[in-house]
């Protein structure tokens, strides 16, 4: 692996030219993700910058420059940098001075091995200078990232019970980066995985459902299963489930589908109604999310039948969710247009009908009938409901 950064097209961005300019290219490093990734061939979308300078003089020397700053995580040290191509979170160099599972009390640090020591995994704290892109690496980083392997920084149980959430973060950059696995670092979230309890519902559903985005996380979520990290965040997932997430994994991969976590997580847990609902609550899911999730749950045999009935009646998400985790065919919707319905309510009240619950039901009725026919067209609503409306009241 190279010591020095490779050009990228990030690296040669003229706003980040005029920050470093306004920083001091002594006093700020770039690092983190962006220096991951770059170093991997994966374009870099976040870019991240630590600095000697405390947060107020980033403001100061960033307002002389003409950058304007947002104070996203001040009391953490971080400032976020509004440039022309994309923002840029700016973090003074720091380092713990108390943690207790969830919550670390920081103080800035004037060393760049400092701040790097408070990171989670080698790979992860790798510095590159701005103007010669040379790499620091302090704990064998670049060593790691060549051999894609994901590891803490220290002993693993020590850097796991001052974050928790570092159990789940490890399974997420193994699936992304890991070929080979950290023996210590497997055994350590083993051993500590009921200590997922006591983080928030908000922290564990971000990591969780970021591990269900990726390509393929089947073989992390089985190792997840075996070390008895998945049965705290997500006790309902079982055997059969785990066999429903490769299954979905290779039907997405089959119909050219893209990744989708909601989806992948509906497949990890029963297709019942009110376990989804206690899922979606337990995770504190967003109201889009949980409706999507609780659709999914509602899938059954019957959903091939008619496609496009499907998503007519439940939306084109959930109806491609449901076909998907049923292993069947996509073909019929997806570039299917749901048609209008071409009947309204006035029409009915215009043949006699008085207006109210009667003409809510008739209009049903039709609807109904139409898409069970496959949507005809215009003439055989106009039929279907002189049907309706001849049938002795």
């Amino acid at each position: 692996m190279a010591d020095r950064l490779p050009a990228a097209p990030w690296t040669q961005r003229a706003d980040l030219r005029q920050l470093t300019d306004a920083l001091g290219a002594d006093s700020m490093r770039w690092v983190g993700g962006c220096v991951r990734d770059t170093l991997l061939g994966i374009e870099a979308h976040d870019i991240d910058c630590a600095t000697t300078h405390h947060p107020g003089s980033v403001i100061d020397l960033c307002r002389e420059a003409g950058i304007r700053t947002i104070p996203t995580g001040i009391d953490h040290g971080t400032v976020t940098a509004v440039l022309p191509d994309g923002p840029v979170e700016i973090t003074t160099l720091r380092r713990d001075v108390a943690t207790d599972g969830r919550r670390a009390t920081i103080a800035f640090a004037e060393k760049w091995e400092e701040d790097a020591a408070r990171r989670d995994f080698t790979i992860n704290a790798l510095f590159a200078h701005p103007e010669t892109l040379e790499i620091s690496d302090y704990f064998g980083g670049l060593a790691d990232l060549a051999a894609r392997k994901v590891r803490f920084i220290g002993d693993a149980s020590q850097r796991i019970k001052e974050d928790h959430l570092r159990i789940l973060r490890f399974f997420r950059f193994q699936a992304r980066f890991g070929d080979t696995l950290d023996e210590d670092a497997v055994t350590a979230c083993g051993e500590l995985a009921e200590t997922l309890k006591g983080l928030s519902r908000e922290r564990v559903s971000s990591e969780l459902l970021g591990i269900l985005a990726l390509p393929d996380p089947v073989e992390t979520v089985q190792l997840m299963d075996r070390l008895g990290v998945l049965g705290v965040v997500l006790p309902e997932a079982k055997r059969n489930e785990l066999v429903c997430l490769t299954a979905i994994v290779a039907g997405e991969k089959a119909q050219s589908v893209e990744p989708e976590s909601i989806r992948r997580l509906a497949a990890l847990i029963p297709p019942i109604k009110v376990l989804a609902e206690t899922v979606a609550a337990r995770l504190r899911l967003s109201r889009a999310q949980r409706a999507r999730l609780i659709c999914a749950a509602e899938r059954g045999p019957a959903d091939g039948k008619n496609p496009r009935a499907l998503a007519y009646n439940e939306g084109m998400t959930c109806a491609q969710d449901r076909l998907l985790l049923s292993a069947q065919s996509i073909a019929d919707i997806r570039d299917w247009e749901p048609p209008h319905f071409p009947l309204k309510g006035g029409e009915i009240v215009a043949r006699g009908v008085e207006a109210g619950p009667e003409v809510a039901r008739i209009l049903q009725t039709v609807q109904a009938r139409w898409v069970e026919e496959g949507f005809p067209n215009s003439a055989r609503v106009e039929a279907l409901l002189n049907e309706e409306l001849e049938k002795p009241g």
